[in-house]
């Protein structure tokens, strides 16, 4: 799926709705979900619906059993170890913006930056 295509909406209509068939697949209610993450029912539906939080998204994905599927979701990013060692060691810790360079992340492809 093109996710890029999709309204920020559609986005969450999309994820609301994998969400849904996941709890399905498992033949839990809505209900039961609510009870297993201390969360109420009306979140549960909003949440399946396209409008939940964050933090219920985690809650839920854990009680399914899917909490791992984040590393797919945002992989970890990592260092190559010659980066690594053009920066002395250092992490880096916050972004030095675009100078001269395209205004949007979107624009912008080169990741060697990191």
């Amino acid at each position: 799926m093109d996710f890029y295509s999709l309204s920020d909406k559609a986005v969450e209509q999309e994820l609301g709705s994998r969400i849904k068939s996941l709890r399905l697949r498992r033949n839990t209610t809505q209900q039961q979900l609510a009870e297993a993450t201390t969360l109420s029912l009306n979140t549960i539906k909003a949440l399946e619906s396209g409008r939940g939080k964050l933090a219920t998204l985690i809650a839920v994905l854990r009680e399914l059993g899917a909490l791992d599927n984040l590393d797919n979701f945002i992989p970890e990013i990592s260092i190559s170890p010659l980066q690594l060692a053009k920066r002395q060691g250092r992490v880096r810790e916050r972004a030095s913006g675009y100078r001269g360079q395209p205004s949007t992340i979107a624009e912008s492809k080169d990741e060697s930056e990191w």
